[in-house]
């Protein structure tokens, strides 16, 4: 199956696109960072953070979509990752997001998850997104909870991160539709 090239997303502030060799370096710094990595398995030495890295960059030709790789816009630097996932025992359609420590309490992370709910509704017809979020994560507890998505229970996570505690929170098509008037 072929799947047509990853669309360019645009937000007031972002751009979110799909990752590309460049943006690797301040990827692995990013994926080195305790705080940052503290609810999504935790900081990352480079070689593992490249095997990530290639994970969403191999999603995009193996199911069609991936996450994006988030630019600020009035930058142009990358600050992080937003969009659509699902690998292998994956708990259902996610749409997730992770963004650089000092862009935090911005607003990314909802707009760009605003974005890409549009998009796995509208264009990859999705019928539900949910948000694997950690227990003890207030911050994604909070994006979640604007975006309008509930706490369904607990998920079921696939190894190797099945040890890991996370919460499922998610909306169908049709909550969403109500959800995102909210947004303009």
């Amino acid at each position: 199956m072929t799947f047509a090239p990853a669309p360019i997303l645009e937000t007031d502030r972002l751009i979110l696109r799909a990752p590309v060799a460049e943006d690797f370096d301040v990827y692995a710094a990013w994926a080195a960072e305790e705080e940052v990595m503290r609810y999504i398995g935790g900081a990352q030495v480079r070689a593992v953070a490249w095997r990530g890295f290639c994970s969403i960059v191999g999603a995009w030709t193996v199911r069609g979509f991936s996450m994006f790789s988030v630019l600020e816009k009035s930058s142009g630097r990358w600050i992080g990752r937003t969009g659509p996932w699902q690998p292998d025992g994956w708990p259902g359609t996610e749409v997730g997001w992770a963004l650089a420590r000092e862009t935090w309490g911005k607003g990314y992370a909802t707009e760009g998850a605003v974005a890409c709910m549009d998009y796995v509704f509208d264009t990859l017809g999705w019928a539900e997104a949910i948000h694997t979020i950690d227990p003890a994560n207030a911050a994604s507890q909070a994006v979640a909870k604007k975006l309008g998505s509930t706490l369904k229970g607990l998920a079921k996570m696939p190894a190797p991160f099945d040890h890991l505690p996370a919460e499922c929170w998610s909306q169908t098509r049709a909550e969403w539709a109500q959800n995102r008037k909210r947004f303009g």
